[in-house]
């Protein structure tokens, strides 16, 4: 077993407020794709943020536990590295889209790592054609819709080659054929996938294995269809009983 992520024992608290993760604890194999769901407030997207180092980076934050990349623990001194390692797709596509153009924007990563201008846009161009918008280089970001912006802030952490991709809420606004689409993408990277979401069909689909978290502390973890199946689990953490709501060819027998 070859372990692309591990979360050791992390607790962490904003200056003000509850603390939002309790000593968590889990492991990603590389290759792995992975849910993380629970209600709102839950802790997903803190925990997300802790998995490339954008935190605990803040001025009176406490955190405590271990995250590790590959084997190599995730510090301040280190930030460059596991950022390379580690794409992270926020859920708003417009918090990642900062250019006049898509080129622009998927050449961001690339750039940043040094590469030659040839290959900036041989990536750019490969990123591209993985989601689906090849020639899209000199159309503007805020023409697109709903779903090409998500793929373009896609390709954009294509372009720079990750191992490891976190994604906050993928699904989140897009309709029900860009969500398809969107699905299929992400099921055919041969990359460490980690899913923080509320889609609970794209669960069932797509991660092999689901993480709940309820208050900040991790209450279940284990094959994505037994806990789906699981009302009496899902209930009592706020979920719904999401087996009722989903098809039944999506949980299996």
């Amino acid at each position: 077993m070859t372990l692309a992520l591990a979360v050791d024992a992390l607790s962490f608290q904003f200056a003000a407020g509850a603390p939002a993760l309790r000593s968590v604890s889990f492991s990603v194999e590389a290759g792995e794709c992975v849910a993380l769901i629970g209600a709102n407030g839950a802790g997903k997207s803190t925990l997300l943020l802790h998995l490339n180092g954008i935190l605990p980076e803040r001025a009176g934050a406490h955190a405590s536990g271990r995250v590790l990349v590959h084997g190599r623990l995730v510090t301040p001194s280190d930030a460059a590295w596991v950022r390379r390692q580690v794409g992270v797709l926020f859920q708003e596509a417009d918090d990642q889209l900062f250019c006049p153009t898509v080129g622009e924007d998927v050449a961001y990563g690339p750039e940043q790592l040094g590469c030659e201008r040839a290959e900036v846009e041989q990536r750019v161009a490969r990123a591209l054609a993985q989601v689906g918008l090849a020639g899209f280089e000199r159309r503007a970001p805020q023409r697109l819709s709903g779903g090409e912006k998500k793929r373009v802030c896609l390709a954009g952490l294509l372009a720079y080659e990750p191992s490891i991709l976190v994604l906050d809420e993928p699904s989140a606004g897009l309709d029900p054929r860009a969500r398809r689409e969107f699905i299929e993408l992400l099921a055919h990277l041969p990359i460490t996938r980690v899913i923080a979401t509320h889609d609970l069909a794209l669960v069932a689909e797509l991660c092999s294995r689901t993480l709940l978290l309820d208050r900040g502390q991790l209450v279940a973890s284990g094959p994505s269809k037994a806990l789906l199946r699981d009302d009496a689990l899902m209930s009592a953490h706020g979920m719904e009983c999401p087996a009722r709501d989903l098809p039944a060819h999506l949980l299996g027998p």
